[in-house]
């Protein structure tokens, strides 16, 4: 297993399940960092996660994650680093999440295709409600000063 990945999740898959691909961005903003809350009618609905989504076939995370922010945001953003990649099962689905850091190259952030968006600080993490599957990030977000600077 690569260094950065954590398997979690409380329902093991078959190793037969299919993996889904999922890039998303840690967009950093004057002490603040980005995050969008999904629609209530969505898997995980109203729950606040990094924004981003699904990879397509012949597609980089980094392409994926350039073009959801376009979709979702209405913005344009060069993909930096890979922060951290986690592998979670729920109970119908196994995913992968790449977690990039992003920086905003053109466009004000808008919830174009998702319920709404927050800029929080380092101590506002643990009053969203977030997937489990970020749980392992949310814990490096709070603890590691280094992430929260260019």
């Amino acid at each position: 297993m690569e260094s950065g990945t954590h398997p979690s999740g409380p329902h093991p898959q078959s190793p037969d399940t299919p993996i889904i691909d999922v890039a998303a961005g840690l967009l950093f903003r004057n002490g603040r960092l980005l995050i969008a809350q999904r629609h209530p009618d969505s898997h995980l609905g109203g729950l606040w996660e990094f924004p981003g989504g699904k990879r397509e076939p012949g597609e980089t995370f980094e392409a994926a994650l350039a073009r959801e922010l376009r979709e979702e945001l209405a913005v344009s953003v060069s993909v930096g680093e890979r922060i951290e990649t986690i592998e979670h099962d729920y109970p119908d689905k196994r995913v992968r999440i790449c977690f990039f850091r992003c920086h905003l190259e053109q466009g004000e952030p808008r919830a174009v295709d998702c319920h709404d968006l927050r800029w929080i600080r380092r101590d506002e993490l643990n009053r969203q409600p977030f997937p489990a599957a970020d749980a392992s990030l949310l814990d490096r977000l709070a603890a590691e000063d280094g992430l929260w600077t260019p």
